[in-house]
C-alpha cells in the first residue's frame, strides 16, 4: 500500500478536517492527520478505521504551535509515505478581539503560530519532497477574513491575510514545477465551535460542502488549476 495515493490534512480529528478525511477514504486514499489532543487522535483513528476497514489512517499528536512539533510530523510523512499527493494545511484557531481595543490581550503571536507557521514549517519539508515528484497540491484552508477584515476579526484576521500572502507566493513559485497551490476561503462553517450557538445548521456551510469542493479541485486535468474559492453561507456571513 505504500505506493497508494496519500493525502495529508492538519488538525484534522474533527469539523472540515475530519470531513476532508472521510472524503478521501471514501475514495480509497490513505490518508494521514494530526491533532492536539490525542484523545481525540485515538477516537479518530478508531472511528473511521471502523467505517472504512480497506483503507489506510495514520494519526499522529501534534501542537501546530510548536515548531518542532510540526516539523517533526511532516517528516513523519515524507520519511513513511512514498506517494503523498496533496497537503492540506487545515490547522487553525479563531480567538475573537479589536486590536485597537485598549484592553485587548493581545494574541497574535500565538495565532500566528498555528495559522500561519504551521503551514510554513509544514511546507519547508513536504515542498522539497512535492517537487523532487513533480505533482502535488497544497491546499491552504485560510478564511473569509483572510481576504476582508470583519469586526472582531482582530488577530484572527491579520493572520489570515498572512496565509492568503502566504498561499499567492508559493503558487508563484511552484507553478513551473507542476505543484498546484489552491487557498480556500470559507465563511461561517457549521462544526465544533458553532454547535452551541442557536442558529439552526442550514445557517452555515457544511464541513462536508468543503470537503467536496477540495475533492473537486484535485480532480482536474494536469494543464489546470483552481486557485481561491470562496464559499459563504447562502444567506450571507454571520
Amino acid at each position: 500500500m505504500q505506493n497508494q495515493k496519500t493525502i495529508i490534512v492538519t488538525g484534522a480529528s474533527r469539523g472540515i478536517g475530519r470531513a476532508i478525511l472521510e472524503k478521501y477514504m471514501q475514495a480509497g486514499w490513505q490518508v494521514v492527520f494530526c491533532s492536539k489532543n490525542e484523545d481525540s487522535v485515538t477516537k479518530t483513528l478508531q472511528e473511521l478505521t471502523e467505517k472504512y476497514p480497506n483503507t489506510l489512517i495514520d494519526g499522529k499528536v501534534c501542537d501546530m504551535s510548536k515548531k518542532t512539533e510540526v516539523l517533526a510530523f511532516a517528516s513523519h510523512c515524507s520519511s513513511n509515505y512514498t506517494n503523498i499527493q496533496i497537503l492540506v494545511n487545515n490547522a487553525g484557531v479563531y480567538i475573537p478581539g479589536e486590536i485597537s481595543s485598549g484592553n485587548y490581550d493581545d494574541n497574535l503571536e500565538e495565532l500566528m503560530q498555528i495559522n500561519l507557521y504551521s503551514a510554513y514549517w509544514m511546507g519547508k519539508i513536504l515542498i522539497p519532497y512535492l517537487e523532487a515528484k513533480k505533482n502535488g497540491y497544497i491546499v491552504n484552508i485560510s478564511s473569509i477574513a483572510g481576504i476582508q477584515a470583519y469586526p472582531n476579526g482582530g488577530s484572527y484576521a491579520i493572520t489570515k491575510f498572512a496565509l492568503t500572502g502566504y498561499t499567492k507566493t508559493i503558487r508563484e513559485e511552484l507553478k513551473t514545477k507542476n505543484i498546484k497551490v489552491i487557498g480556500i476561503y470559507p465563511g461561517a462553517t457549521y462544526t465544533d465551535s458553532w454547535a452551541s450557538s442557536d442558529l439552526p445548521a442550514e445557517r452555515f456551510v457544511a464541513a462536508e460542502d468543503i470537503a467536496n469542493i477540495i475533492f473537486q479541485a484535485t480532480s482536474l486535468s494536469n494543464s489546470a488549476v483552481i486557485e481561491d474559492i470562496i464559499i459563504r453561507p447562502q444567506l450571507g456571513d454571520i
